[in-house]
């Protein structure tokens, strides 16, 4: 067996938690292919990636970023994703377009939970995937503690690639599985060959058979080699190495230390021979031209206040040139980027990823093709988990606010810029205290900006809960004709849910038919504010009898009866107040349940049921009803209950009463906002 090495331009993302180290990871890369001349330093702001003002702030990556480099002749390009998970959306979305994934982690058991949400994704679009151990020489653990740990997360067979060298407690360098050469590691060099260590003879030995082991489960001939004591030739070690990555059979795990540059390069040569040809990803994506049409796809977009749009694309198939128009536009400039620094190109072919200039009608994920071509299925857009209501101060803002939100919206889809009717505020809505803050830092930073954000109003309503009867008459004197209107209602409550039901049952003309549609829109006027302050719901009025005159009546005089008859009989309706509530799926590790169970019970939750998560070995899901008051920092608590990785959808289920000091607090509140 004697596989042919992938050829040609090919894309990776680097995924994981956040302070795993890939940032750090990147500009090592990019050092040892001399794209730079020297490392940058995140702590500095001198990174090629994390080049915006709102990460450099923070010290973290907050968006995609991109970069490319050449090893030994192969070209790549990688994509830095952040780590939060409060931007996993930038992940997925250009996860779908790269040839393999590479996620760091530290050495660090309690953490690898961490990691599941993108390894689900990652098996679910069978992507290729290595797994990169940063930090190693400062592990305080075992790698087989985290290697037990990694493989509770993961479908695919995890293949431990190396094992460490530990010296003093400290790992000195590493023994390769695969080659069965030990390496010493060296400070910013490359690794030394070494004598294999005497004390590592049985701890490799066990290691490589385990290995092999795993590999010959999807292999015959290599079970009969080991069936029959026949020590495999190492060329199909390698082949089974690399057919079953690109298989998504197993899941290479690699050590190293970003920071230092140990087995760094050790990495790069299992991407240079192991991460599948561009046009292996598309057939899997089911995107592969035979004809050569260029197919491309967008990944991220980029906007900025003074040179507009850029589209970041992975090239399918086919090559594409600057100037070439399609159905979304004409390309208006091609550029590879390193970091924020771009360079501009005429043509790229299958395998690259460039940013296309000026392609207003361009969005994230968006496909460059022909009109009769099939896409792949979307990226699924996260539910928002945490809200902010905007404001600003000056008035003259609000058009540009506008503008700015829709250029957010644009960068980054798992934000959501909505007004809400009910509450007449203007709500961004994220995933989580950070994304938004972001997202805020942008407005000012790009456009200028100063946006204020509080927590959102709950969208409280009120109700009656018995019926009365109430005469109103509205009568007005002034020169010339009067104003006489006379009304007698029946105030009714409904059932929850019904909304609003208005009849009249007059007999004998005494409220002229003309006049009760006005009757109608007085009542209806009530109701924008009951007697505790809120919208009315769940109510019927009737008329049933009235006084009319015959010139001072009108139907100005009738509506300011009906809104008398209400203003004055609602009071006696003994009204209540309505909180809305929320049908919510709570996602959790089960190890977490118990605590996110005390979450929900705490914010008056009422817990329907919790099941195992379909597809998630070792997780729950809990379902329960919340009002929409209780949910506003649920993600805050959640997020901190479960290391970070707990998350929930929620949709509007029912009105319920709200009674005690709550409704009190809420009452008393609403009453000091208007005055």
């Amino acid at each position: 067996m004697s596989s042919i090495k992938p050829t040609g331009p090919r894309s990776i993302a680097l995924i994981g938690p956040y302070s795993s180290g890939k940032t750090t990871l990147l500009e090592t890369i990019l050092h040892i292919c001399k794209e730079v001349d020297r490392k940058g330093s995140i702590s500095k702001g001198t990174t090629v990636g994390d080049a915006s003002k709102e990460a450099r702030d923070r010290q973290m990556s907050v968006e995609v970023n991109s970069a490319h480099f050449s090893f030994m002749g192969d070209d790549f390009y990688i994509l830095d994703c952040p780590g939060s998970i409060e931007f996993l959306q930038e992940s997925e979305n250009v996860l779908v377009g790269v040839d393999a994934a590479i996620i760091v982690c530290e050495p660090v058991e309690d953490r690898s939970v961490t990691l599941l949400p993108l390894m689900k994704f990652l098996e679910g679009r069978e992507i290729p995937t290595f797994i990169f151990v940063n930090k190693i020489d400062t592990a305080y653990g075992t790698v087989s503690d985290l290697f037990q740990a990694l493989e509770s997360i993961s479908n695919r067979d995890l293949v431990l690639r190396q094992v460490p060298i530990v010296k003093d407690g400290i790992a000195t360098g590493y023994v390769d599985l695969a080659s069965e050469r030990a390496y010493v590691y060296k400070e910013g060099k490359p690794s030394t060959v070494i004598d294999m260590p005497p004390d590592m003879a049985e701890e490799e030995g066990s290691s490589r058979f385990t290995m092999l082991e795993t590999l010959a489960d999807f292999d015959d001939h290599l079970m009969e080699e080991l069936l029959e004591d026949i020590e495999p030739e190492k060329d199909e070690i390698y082949d089974l190495l690399s057919e079953d990555l690109q298989k998504g059979f197993v899941l290479p795990v690699f050590l190293g230390s970003a920071e230092q540059g140990f087995g760094v390069r050790r990495l790069l040569k299992a991407l240079r021979h192991e991460v599948p040809a561009a046009a292996t990803t598309a057939k899997r994506a089911g995107l592969h031209r035979e004809d050569g049409q260029p197919v491309a796809q967008v990944l991220k977009t980029y906007m900025s206040a003074q040179g507009g749009k850029l589209s970041l694309v992975r090239v399918w198939s086919g090559q594409l040139n600057d100037g070439d128009s399609f159905e979304k536009g004409r390309i208006g400039g091609m550029f590879k980027l390193q970091g924020s620094k771009p360079t501009k190109v005429t043509s790229v072919v299958a395998g690259e990823v460039v940013a296309l200039g000026r392609m207003d009608d361009l969005h994230t994920g968006d496909f460059l093709q022909a009109s009769d071509q099939q896409s792949v299925e979307p990226t699924e857009i996260l539910t928002p988990v945490y809200n902010y209501a905007l404001y600003s101060d000056n008035r003259d803002d609000d058009v540009k606010l506008s503008a700015a939100l829709n250029k957010l919206v644009e960068e980054d889809p798992s934000l959501i810029a909505e007004h809400k009717q009910e509450t007449q505020e203007l709500l961004l809505k994220g995933q989580g205290e950070i994304h938004l803050r972001v997202a805020l830092e942008r407005l000012r930073n790009k456009y200028g900006l100063n946006v204020a954000s509080r927590k959102p109003k709950v969208a409280y309503k009120e109700a009656i809960r018995k019926k009365v009867v109430q005469h109103a008459r509205y009568r007005k004197q002034s020169g010339g004709h009067g104003q006489f209107g006379d009304v007698q209602i029946e105030i009714n409550p409904l059932p929850r849910g019904s909304g609003f039901l208005f009849e009249e049952k007059v007999v004998g003309g005494s409220v002229p038919k003309q006049y009760i549609p006005a009757v109608e829109n007085g009542v209806k006027e009530s109701l924008i504010e009951g007697p505790l302050g809120f919208p009315v719901v769940d109510i019927a009025v009737t008329l049933f009898d009235g006084q009319h005159h015959s010139v001072d009546s009108s139907e100005n005089s009738f509506r300011s009866a009906a809104r008398i008859a209400m203003t004055e009989g609602m009071p006696k309706c003994s009204p209540v107040l309505l909180e809305p509530v929320y049908k919510v799926e709570i996602s959790m590790p089960s190890e977490y349940t118990s605590r996110v169970n005390g979450i929900v019970s705490s914010r008056r939750g009422q817990i329907l049921a919790f099941d195992a998560k379909e597809g998630w070995v070792g997780w729950d899901v809990l379902t329960a009803m919340m009002p929409e008051s209780e949910l506003q920092d649920l993600i805050v608590d959640l997020r901190s209950a479960t290391s970070g990785v707990g998350t929930f959808r929620y949709e509007y289920d029912h009105l319920q009463e709200l009674t005690g000091h709550i409704a009190d607090k809420v009452i008393q509140s609403h009453s000091s906002e208007k005055h």
